[in-house]
Order: C-alpha cells, then sequence, then structure tokens
C-alpha cells in the first residue's frame, strides 16, 4: 500500500534509546508508517547518507525496527550502492526514512548517483518520504545546516519538494533561530516551516497539513518575509501531540 497523495514527514525527531535496545522508533515513525497505510507488516528504507552509513548504526535501526514489527533495509552509497535498480529498491517500500548528519553531503552524493531522482518518483507514486534534521531538509529548498563547521551556514540546493525552508532543532540549538530569521528577512530562503526537537510536519502534496509532536513539550512555527518592514515574522502553530 502507498498513501493516497505525494506525503512527506519532515522532523526534528523520530529516534529515541531503546528500554533493551540501543535505539527504538518514536511515535513520528511509527506515524510516517501509518501514513503509508501497510496492510501488512511494514516496509521502511533506512537511508544513513548524512552520516556516512555507518553500518553499526544501521545495526542499531535494523533492531529498532524488530522491535517495532517492521521489516528494515538499508540503502547504503558508500562504498557503492547497495543495489543495482535504486528505483526498484526504493519503489518497493512504504516510508523511506532519511537520518541526521551532513544536508550537503547528503545532496551532493544523491546527485551523483541519481537518487534524487528515483526519490522524487517515489514522492509522486505514493511512498512516504520522511526523516530528521538533515533528512528533514533536504526535502526542502534549503534550510541551515552545521554541514560546514561549528558556526551555522544556509543551503538552498535542496531537492525542493516542499517550495519552503526548513528549520530544525529549533529549541535546543541557539543559532538555529537567529539564523533563519535571518536568511528569511534577506530572501536567502522563503517563507519557512521550523520544528523544535520532537516535532514533525505534515505535507500532503506541497501544502501543510499539520504539525505533530512525539513529545507533551515542542513548538512548530512559520517564518515569513515581511516587505514592509524587510525583516521575518514568526507564527507559532499547534501542535497534536502524537
Amino acid at each position: 500500500m502507498t498513501a493516497e497523495q505525494p506525503t512527506i514527514l519532515a522532523t526534528s525527531g523520530g529516534m529515541r534509546r531503546g528500554e533493551r535496545t540501543a535505539l527504538e522508533f518514536g511515535p513520528l515513525v511509527h506515524y510516517a508508517v501509518e501514513l503509508s497505510g501497510p496492510v501488512r507488516r511494514p516496509r521502511l528504507c533506512h537511508v544513513g547518507t548524512a552520516g556516512g552509513d555507518q553500518r553499526w548504526w544501521n545495526a542499531h535501526v535494523s533492531e529498532a525496527g524488530q522491535v517495532a514489527g517492521m521489516d528494515v533495509s538499508h540503502l547504503n552509497l558508500f562504498p557503492m550502492p547497495s543495489t543495482a535498480d535504486l528505483e526498484d529498491f526504493v519503489l518497493g517500500h512504504d516510508v523511506v526514512w532519511v537520518n541526521g548528519g551532513s544536508v550537503a553531503n547528503l545532496l551532493a552524493v544523491w546527485r551523483v548517483h541519481g537518487l534524487d531522482v528515483v526519490l522524487r518518483k517515489a514522492w509522486q507514486a505514493g511512498v512516504v518520504l520522511g526523516g530528521v534534521s538533515a533528512g528533514s531538509i533536504c526535502w526542502y529548498v534549503g534550510g541551515s545546516t552545521d554541514s560546514f563547521g561549528p558556526e551555522l551556514r544556509v543551503v538552498t540546493n535542496g531537492l525542493a519538494l516542499l517550495p519552503y525552508g526548513s528549520g530544525v532543532h529549533y529549541d535546543t540549538e541557539a543559532h538555529r533561530r537567529p539564523t533563519m530569521h535571518r536568511a528569511v528577512a534577506e530572501q536567502v530562503l522563503p517563507t519557512s516551516h521550523c520544528t523544535d526537537d520532537g516535532v514533525g510536519l505534515l505535507y500532503r502534496g506541497t501544502a501543510l497539513v499539520e504539525a505533530v509532536g512525539e513529545q507533551q513539550t515542542g513548538g512548530a512555527y512559520v517564518v515569513a518575509h515581511d516587505p514592509a518592514t524587510g525583516s521575518a515574522v514568526e507564527t507559532p502553530l499547534h501542535v497534536r501531540r502524537l
């Protein structure tokens, strides 16, 4: 089964420390699977490009999938793609979940292998796309990132499936909010959608449907350019708690 229309769940959360395992899937990952509407054991494709496809991390994600009752596959691109047919592999899943790390490196590697084109086809076919941090920013026009060093910079070469900017870890990293405000005020980024840790944004097509949270705290925000003042204006969104 696939979603009835192109669906993205872009988040600042999704995985957490497990009770008896290193990792477990949080409510945001489970919600992404629910959105895909599987009528059998869910199939989740984990993409760890942003972290360099670390096999030890893949093992933790696989274990989390077993606990959650999901079949997890890993799309590795280092040292070479783990499949000869990227399109067939990706479209054979209900959900694609992209992990965090360097969004700049992720975008470069994806384009070398044509995965950017494959992911657009998957999105159009109803495979639910989701992820955390770099795995959130990648779906947008761009966003703030520490890909280049401790001082945040802005990338503007995202896949642009969503025509907005993205701000992640909004409440836990002090420079995220001012960096996003400055980028929107200077129109380096378009109107941007930002999430505190533990919060995700659901899109049907390119329309923002709702903000959802896997914790009792955490907000979501729209940051827009005000042409009258040349500044950025931030508006909080209602967050539905999962």
